[in-house]
């Protein structure tokens, strides 16, 4: 990914991360606490966000998007730390975080069970992973749409699948959804996971 997929990603969200997305990620992030990892930071759009928590350490693969994530991490009001990374091989240690947060993010790692594989390994026993993503929706016609959209769409924007079946796979590996939310008819979904 070049310069230009940071800029017009940030251009292109804004109308939808003024006013909807925003209150969902507050409803989102109040509910992480102690030490966080955020998964794939992008431009930082959640760093001012935060407000009850230690300390938070973003991963972000692409280093133009941690370029762009500055100005948002001069606005925290808790300590952020970012480290150029994928979600595949997390550099930390077992069970070394509290709350671990992706939010529009799974759609474009490549192995995303992997991902997810990590994630849980890097939460501590009773911790909480917290997801906001776009997901394939369930009414068929939109669903066909998504898959007849994706190939094209992947190439445009950094490899986003729009039809990834983000619920299912989290299931699948037996996470514990304590709650999940839809908004837009299925499109999004926002996920509070238990991690035993």
């Amino acid at each position: 990914m070049g310069k230009l997929f940071p800029k017009l990603y940030d251009l292109a969200m804004k109308p939808l991360e003024r006013h909807s997305f925003k209150e969902i990620r507050t409803d989102l992030l109040r509910r992480s606490y102690g030490n966080v990892l955020e998964i794939g930071s992008g431009s930082g759009i959640n760093f001012p966000i935060y407000v009850n928590v230690e300390s938070v350490t973003a991963i972000e693969p692409n280093q133009f998007m941690i370029e762009e994530s500055l100005k948002n991490k001069s606005k925290a009001i808790v300590p952020i730390e970012i480290h150029k990374s994928g979600a595949e091989q997390l550099p930390f240690d077992d069970q070394s975080y509290d709350t671990v947060v992706a939010t529009l993010v799974l759609c474009t790692i490549p192995d995303v069970e992997k991902a997810l594989l990590e994630m849980k390994r890097i939460c501590k026993p009773g911790g909480k992973i917290l997801l906001f993503e776009h997901v394939k929706m369930n009414q068929p016609f939109l669903a066909k749409l998504q898959d007849f959209l994706t190939p094209a769409w992947s190439k445009i924007c950094d490899g986003c699948c729009l039809n990834r079946e983000t619920v299912n796979v989290v299931t699948a590996h037996g996470f514990d959804i304590v709650e999940i939310k839809q908004y837009y008819r299925g499109l999004f979904v926002m996920m509070e996971i238990k991690h035993h």
